[in-house]
């Protein structure tokens, strides 16, 4: 199969994402990795602009052979933003956060300001099935380069929602009908594993490391720790929360 090399418009376009600034303006994002674009194309295939890869790499895309942009090794290697290049980026539309909200809990982040745990985060709630995944401000973004390669494109799979500040996160979330807040801290508060109605019509919340998040309003939480160990990072824990919803559903 033929495919035609980028024109200098999606050149430029495709150099522009690497940056939060060029992904603001132009409402679009770089997806890398053949895992990473595979998952993009299962969800919102028509957010997909194009995609630009190695001949042998586009040989495995089932996609409209329109949209698919060929490159020599060499020269993909300018453009890719990893150390070993996979041969594949899509630049797809950025998807529009739903106003509706589903499910039985939204799972808040507030500063977490790493994207591998960003995107390990993403996978969590993916596997689970948690579809609403909230954001404060001083949260890393969730369209960049590493965060969708760390989610493996989980994101695209999920409501991501992002806010100014997190007292505006739970205005909203209140206003939708989650109404109880609870917040986990690793230095008190009660057992995520016995806190009833963790995940009634709540938002969970988990903040950065080291002094994780604090709400007035919230009730505490805490993930045991026998060995008394001081605290695990912020996405190990986001999926022990995550994952004890998914073992309460099971106990129903």
């Amino acid at each position: 199969m033929n495919f035609s090399a980028p024109t200098k418009r999606e050149t430029a376009l495709l150099r522009s994402l690497a940056t939060r600034q060029g992904r603001r303006k132009s409402c679009c994002c770089r997806c890398e990795g053949l895992r990473a674009v595979r998952e993009l194309l299962e969800f919102f295939p028509d957010n997909v602009l194009f995609c630009v890869g190695t001949e042998k790499i586009l040989q495995e895309i089932s996609f409209d052979p329109q949209r698919l942009r060929v490159l020599p090794e060499g020269l993909f290697a300018n453009i890719s933003g990893t150390v070993s290049p996979q041969g594949i980026i899509a630049v797809s539309e950025i998807p529009r956060a739903q106003e509706e909200v589903s499910g039985d809990f939204i799972f808040a982040l507030d500063g977490i300001g790493d994207p591998g745990n960003f995107g390990t985060i993403a996978r969590s709630c993916r596997a689970a099935g948690v579809r609403e995944l909230w954001y404060s401000a001083g949260t890393v973004d969730p369209w960049s380069d590493k965060a969708v390669r760390s989610g493996m494109g989980a994101q695209f799979g999920l409501n991501v929602r992002g806010f100014d500040s997190l007292d505006t996160l739970l205005s909203c979330a209140a206003e939708k009908g989650y109404g109880r807040f609870f917040y986990a801290d690793p230095h008190g508060g009660e057992s995520c594993f016995t806190a009833p109605g963790l995940y009634d019509r709540s938002v969970v919340i988990i903040g950065g490391e080291p002094s994780g998040s604090h709400v007035e309003q919230a009730q505490s939480i805490n993930i045991p720790m026998p060995g008394n160990y001081e605290s695990i990072n912020a996405a190990q824990a986001a999926t022990v929360l995550i994952f004890e919803y998914v073992r309460r559903l099971n106990m129903k």
